[in-house]
């Protein structure tokens, strides 16, 4: 690698990591200020609650990690032109470090947002359920006050009547109200939390469960055991997709082996895909609007960095509406920024001024 290349790409991952890792730790602190409520009210402490938000940060990273590419480029090349380097490098024929820099930038990206969004995000989500199990489980089994309603998650509320000396629960209810189009209510003359080393159960005895679906019709079921999983109670929708919890190299795996390669799983793949996609186009759009000198002032001066959040703003727009899938902004990036860089690279005739 040249000098002016390894100068040029250390400058350019320098601005972006530096505000990559500003916007990590305002996003934790914004999760924790989110959960301090729900979490004080479970009886947990603020350890729990920092290592909560830790886990619920790898979604949010992900959707901002390009967006700090962008604007590391963008306030890097910024910093070029005024200092007149831009100039020089153009001038002295370093076109192709400049090039092969955003290259290095673009390839470094793309690896640390497919490891984010293929391996971290499914770990983190795991350990987020297995937290959030634990935690309900704690709640359950020595927080919960007899005679006293509480939210588990949003849409789940227990009551108990009392508990005995062994930790045994008597006269348990349950609400749930997670979707919007099945009420389940659970009622059982005593109740138990057990665990078998990996999940957490909570075994209800005579009772009965009470449901009413989306056509208004109520049925009731009465059991002598019935056991339910304390994860399924403590996750904020009623059934958890397996599949978030599981790396692409797992999927993809399980899917060459069945030979069953279903439409959820290939959506997944490709929105974790569409990440590296991003920041691809990102990166180029940055070189062809930042990566050549220019001698005009602008009337109004817009910040670039206002300008890459706008263009962000438009490509999450697009992937969200657009009928051939997420990565259809980035491939739409990809195409407008490589356009606009073969215009601005073609040679141009010199106008002959008479004398």
């Amino acid at each position: 690698m040249k000098k002016l290349t390894a100068y040029l790409a250390r400058m350019f991952v320098t601005d972006a990591l530096i505000l990559f890792g500003v916007v990590c730790f305002l996003l934790w602190l914004v999760n924790c200020l989110r959960s301090f409520d729900v979490v004080s009210v479970k009886g947990q402490s603020v350890l729990v609650l920092g290592v909560q938000a830790l886990y619920t940060m790898p979604p949010l990273a992900i959707a901002f990690f390009y967006v700090c590419v962008g604007i590391g480029l963008a306030r890097a090349l910024q910093a070029l032109q005024a200092n007149k380097e831009l100039h020089i490098i153009h001038t002295s024929y370093g076109l192709g470090s400049l090039w092969r820099a955003t290259g290095v930038v673009a390839g470094a990206g793309v690896v640390g947002v497919l490891l984010l969004s293929n391996f971290v995000e499914p770990l983190a989500y795991r350990r987020l359920n297995a937290l959030s199990a634990s935690i309900a489980a704690d709640l359950v089994s020595s927080t919960l006050r007899p005679g006293r309603f509480t939210q588990v998650t949003p849409g789940v509320v227990l009551l108990i009547g009392g508990r005995g000396a062994d930790g045994a629960i008597q006269e348990f209810f349950a609400d749930d109200r997670r979707e919007p189009d099945m009420r389940r209510t659970y009622v059982a003359e005593s109740a138990r939390v057990a665990s078998d080393g990996q999940n957490y159960v909570l075994e209800l005895h005579n009772g009965s469960l009470q449901y009413k679906g989306s056509d208004g019709r109520f049925s009731e079921v009465t059991f002598g055991r019935y056991d339910v999983s304390v994860e399924q109670l403590s996750q904020p929708t009623g059934q958890a997709d397996p599949m978030l919890g599981q790396d692409s190299l797992t999927l993809i795996a399980e899917a060459m082996a069945s030979g069953q390669w279903s439409q959820p799983l290939l959506v997944l793949l490709a929105n974790r895909s569409a990440e590296g996609l991003r920041v691809i186009g990102m990166a180029m759009m940055m070189l062809a609007l930042m990566g050549f000198p220019s001698g005009r002032r602008a009337r109004i001066p817009v910040p670039m960095e206002a300008g890459v959040l706008l263009i962000a703003f438009g490509e999450r727009g697009i992937s969200a509406y657009s009928p051939l899938g997420t990565a259809t902004g980035a491939l739409a990036m990809i195409l407008v920024a490589g356009i606009a860089l073969l215009v601005r690279i073609r040679p141009r005739k010199l106008l002959m001024v008479p004398t």
